[in-house]
């Protein structure tokens, strides 16, 4: 089943052996202090949506952040709509991510969860987030992209997942990336060289859009939505 093969992976990331720079810590929930309630929440997930052998279409954001995937384990998802949409309880930790509030909306006008997921898998390009220690003792979200040295020293373990995934069991006509930007452009330049992928869909980051249009959220629901037609969701 998908799900077996999803989680045999999903759940022993390593960056053991990469070199990262200094002041740079890995977010990884899976060995931090909720380790157990993570590995419970993202096995229960992966058995109620992936117990098939469906191939599915890829949405890839860009590495967990501390409220969304780095609490719970699974993308876009904090552990508010965990329990509201998913339906899995979450002992231990709350957590508001407003990327978690869009993703969700869209969700819910694309069917529900069991008609979306049944159809979609989301993820992350790097599959483990960062975090910058600051001056003033508080860590940082830190995107993969923002520092060179960081992204050049994890494009191998991004390009080993990417391999693992299709592998898996996912389309490769079309692959959704999360983020019009930096994102977009890293995962471009990757496709071109690996050859994964025949067309990359951009879409804006929920993030962005809570951010910077969240007075325009059925606009970009409607645009998520419509994407997801053209490339053949029903």
């Amino acid at each position: 089943m998908l799900a077996d093969r999803l989680l045999q992976h999903v759940l022993s990331f390593s960056l053991k052996g990469v070199k990262l720079p200094k002041s740079v810590g890995v977010l990884d929930p899976f060995h931090g202090d909720h380790a157990d309630e993570v590995r419970r929440i993202v096995t229960e997930f992966h058995r109620v949506f992936y117990s098939d052998d469906r191939t599915r279409l890829l949405m890839l954001g860009i590495n967990p952040g501390r409220l969304g995937a780095g609490s719970t384990g699974l993308s876009f998802t904090d552990t508010k709509r965990c329990e509201s949409d998913l339906l899995i309880p979450v002992h231990g930790m709350r957590t508001h991510e407003p990327s978690s509030d869009f993703f969700y909306r869209m969700i819910r006008a694309a069917g529900g969860p069991e008609r979306f997921y049944g159809q979609v898998y989301v993820h992350a390009i790097c599959p483990l987030g960062f975090v910058k220690h600051g001056g003033t003792g508080a860590d940082l979200n830190l995107n993969y992209y923002d520092d060179k040295a960081l992204e050049t020293a994890v494009t191998p373990f991004v390009e080993d997942w990417l391999r693992t995934l299709v592998g898996c069991g996912m389309r490769t006509d079309v692959v959704f990336c999360i983020g019009t930007g930096k994102n977009a452009a890293y995962f471009n330049k990757l496709n071109e060289r690996m050859r994964l992928f025949d067309r990359i869909v951009a879409v804006e980051h929920p993030r962005f859009v809570m951010q910077y249009k969240a007075k325009q959220l059925d606009v970009y629901i409607d645009k998520y939505l419509g994407a997801l037609s053209e490339a053949g969701y029903r």
